[in-house]
């Protein structure tokens, strides 16, 4: 019973974090994120094209030519593998506007959100920018050696990462970060899956510019539906 409860919770507030998308407010930050995304790779993308494209790496035609291919063909694929860590980053510094207007619309009446400056928000977005690209590039091997596994150690690794960050950056907002951290690690199955569906949406073509606007306010219906579950439980 508890699991369909939880599982009719997780799509209900997927389905409103879509709806928040005829949001004019949302919208815009959907497209000052869809444009930081696509600024991003094109300029990684075109900084080592550059690269093998004009470095003769053994200065033999025909290898060095293979190795461009090889080395285009890397960057997709490092380019898939990091896209949680650039859509997370690119919502950190999003995430304001986002949860206002998810609050605005479904939950009004609530005092002022926590003061948190630009340079907190930067700090975070940064971090786990960091961390979200290092555990991925230590997982690569096994996406690489192992494909049949690959996808369920992405999903888990990413999902498990994803609903920690996003939950925090809207937690943040109304919590003090210890307060927060707590809550998180009482909810934590539900958060990794939260994340996991995030991970999944975030290797879907065209789908996955919407993941940074959409990811957040999934997120603050899941953190606010919680913070309701603690106060009807008594444990607030």
């Amino acid at each position: 019973m508890a699991a369909h409860a939880l599982q009719r919770g997780m799509i209900r507030a997927l389905f409103l974090a879509f709806a928040q998308l005829s949001d004019g407010a949302v919208r815009r930050v959907l497209w000052l994120g869809i444009l930081g995304a696509l600024l991003l790779f094109l300029a990684v993308a075109t900084g080592l094209g550059w690269t093998f494209a004009h470095i003769g790496i053994t200065g033999i035609g025909w290898l060095d030519a293979l190795i461009e291919v090889l080395g285009g063909v890397g960057v997709l694929v490092l380019a898939w593998i990091l896209f949680p860590a650039v859509v997370v980053s690119i919502s950190g510094l999003l995430v304001d506007g986002i949860v206002t207007a998810v609050e605005r619309r479904h939950y009004p009446g609530l005092p002022p959100p926590r003061e948190q400056g630009l340079g907190e928000q930067a700090w975070l977005a940064l971090r786990f920018f960091l961390v979200v690209a290092a555990l991925n590039l230590v997982a690569l091997p096994v996406y690489l050696a192992m494909p049949p596994l690959a996808p369920f150690v992405f999903y888990l690794l990413n999902g498990y990462l994803l609903g920690r960050e996003y939950f925090e950056a809207v937690a943040f907002r109304r919590l003090e970060p210890a307060r927060a951290r707590l809550m998180r690690r009482a909810y934590g199955v539900r958060l990794l899956l939260g994340g996991m569906a995030v991970a999944f949406l975030s290797t879907l073509p065209l789908l996955n510019l919407l993941v940074p606007v959409v990811g957040t306010a999934f997120m603050t219906h899941v953190f606010h539906g919680l913070k309701e579950r603690q106060r009807a439980s008594g444990s607030w």
